[in-house]
């Protein structure tokens, strides 16, 4: 593996484990895809440093056990913004 990824693969779960970040908010980061993400915390840590993959990794279950949670708290202000404008018309 290259030196660069392997780098950035420790880059991004260190940035995980610190700021709680999403696989978004972690893809918008570092500008890569979520799935590069993904792969970089399950597949090539886990070579790296396994003990820093499993951290990271406990922080994305957790994030993706309240991600229902998170949606509906948009979808309930995208509808309230909606009806904000539409009473002030």
């Amino acid at each position: 593996m290259k030196s660069y990824i392997e780098k950035r693969a420790v880059d991004v779960a260190e940035f995980i484990i610190s700021s709680n970040a999403t696989v978004r908010e972690t893809a918008k980061k570092f500008g890569i895809s979520k799935s590069t993400v993904h792969k970089d915390v399950t597949e090539r840590l886990v070579k790296i440093n396994p003990n820093l993959a499993g951290e990271a990794r406990r922080v994305l279950e957790i994030n993706k056990s309240e991600r229902h949670i998170r949606g509906g708290m948009a979808t309930k202000e995208k509808y309230l913004h909606q009806h904000t404008r539409i009473t002030k018309l």
